[in-house]
């Protein structure tokens, strides 16, 4: 039996195999994951079909593979279980009580790609790693942080020689080789990370970016979660966070100005009539931008239970593809990392992204009086092609008029 690449969506052309889960003569049960192949937007698991034995690796790991090609061959029927329990049973002998000191552990399927690579690599046996990832799952992290507790158990190593005098003049060698023979590591970028970097690239080459700024005092916004954070997290089973607020915030401003919700079209311009809202949200792989569909009919409550979901789903690597696809605007937060400015970067083909940044008590002046607030900096990048600046300064003005008083969330005013 053929095992074959799943159907990619149109907008995914090909995928790379990141990590064989079996070995020729392995037994594997339906539906167990076989292979990882990873696109520029989301990792796929390839489910066995049947239970059977693994018989041929057609494509090993690191090859590019595209929908429908035939990456391996499992034998499936009678013979094949046979053959596999005898195999098992010479397995299970005395001499399986002692393996080699070559042996490497197996990496358990209940962990993320990346950790699998990073065990694999180092040669860890994952039973000591204690894993922190939803239903028992290793993550990227845990496996980092089990080697960084590792390296501190460890007596440090001896300080490399000095380089002989002659060495200051050494010619250069290969592309990216020092000199000097100092230790570097050369690791392949991922999909995901290579289609990050030619999104940006493309929207560097490709739009009018201009940003403009603004800021907001998020003290109404701070006092009515605190007011009502319990109450709210009791009914809804939810933590009240701020994104909540801007998503509303947000949705209603490009109510009032739609190029800013819009995208170029060869020489048209698409003006959207629904709001999918994306949340750039950190990950294992990279940065990932889940979507919000249809944020304007979502509840306060159905945008943080989105959102939590999101940051879950990311964090252990299952997003799925409908859920990375589409978008007419963005919102990013490097708050949440210490940001207090930046000058975010558009997500073709939208032509708005807003930039959230850390609240910081400061001094400024109310009524004629200077007062202390949690300030807050935000920044709007977009498209100058088919937004004017004057747009873009009533757009994020009225974000900000939205946060300070929040009553007009619930009267859309």
């Amino acid at each position: 039996m053929d095992i074959k690449v799943p159907q990619f969506p149109e907008s995914v052309a090909d995928g790379t195999i990141v990590t064989w889960h079996h070995r020729p003569g392995e037994s594997v049960r339906r539906n167990e994951n076989l292979v990882d192949i990873e696109t520029d937007k989301v990792v796929f698991e390839v489910p066995a079909p049947a239970d059977g034995r693994l018989t041929e690796i057609a494509q090993p790991e690191g090859a590019t593979v595209t929908s429908g090609q035939v990456i391996g061959r499992l034998e499936t029927g009678s013979a094949a279980a046979a053959e596999t329990g005898a195999a098992t049973a010479g397995e299970a002998g005395p001499a399986s009580m002692a393996p080699g000191p070559q042996a490497t552990p197996a990496v358990p399927v209940r962990a993320t790609p990346s950790a699998r690579r990073l065990i694999e690599e180092h040669g860890l046996d994952p039973a000591h790693i204690e894993p922190t990832g939803r239903d028992g799952r290793l993550l990227k992290e845990d496996v980092l942080r089990y080697l960084d507790g590792q390296a501190e158990a460890s007596p440090p190593p001896p300080p490399p020689p000095a380089a002989p005098p002659e060495a200051a003049g050494a010619p250069a060698g290969p592309p990216g080789a020092d000199p000097w023979n100092r230790p570097q590591k050369r690791v392949p970028m991922s999909r995901l990370r290579q289609r990050i970097a030619e999104r940006l690239v493309e929207a560097q080459h490709t739009a009018a970016m201009l940003t403009t700024f603004n800021e907001v005092d998020m003290q109404a916004v701070i006092e009515l979660r605190q007011r009502h954070r319990e109450a709210f997290e009791q009914r809804h089973g939810v933590k009240l966070g701020f994104m909540s607020f801007f998503v509303r915030a947000v949705v209603e401003a490009l109510k009032q100005f739609p190029a800013i919700n819009a995208a170029i079209d060869g020489t048209d311009i698409l003006y959207h009539g629904f709001f999918d809202i994306g949340i750039a949200v950190g990950s294992p792989r990279g940065l990932v931008v889940p979507i919000l569909r249809d944020a304007d009919r979502m509840s306060m409550a159905d945008i943080e239970k989105a959102i939590a979901d999101f940051a879950a789903k990311a964090r252990d690597g299952r997003l799925g593809l409908e859920e990375l696809t589409g978008g007419t605007f963005t919102i990013t937060n490097g708050g949440i990392f210490g940001s207090l400015l930046s000058t975010p970067i558009l997500n073709p083909p939208q032509s708005g992204i807003l930039g959230m940044h850390r609240i910081e008590q400061r001094a400024v002046v109310r009524d004629g009086a200077i007062v202390i607030r949690p300030m807050m900096y935000l920044a709007l990048t977009y498209d100058h092609r088919i937004v004017d600046g004057r747009e873009a300064v009533q757009f994020l003005v009225a974000v900000k008029a939205a946060i300070e008083d929040p009553a007009r969330l619930l009267l859309e005013v």
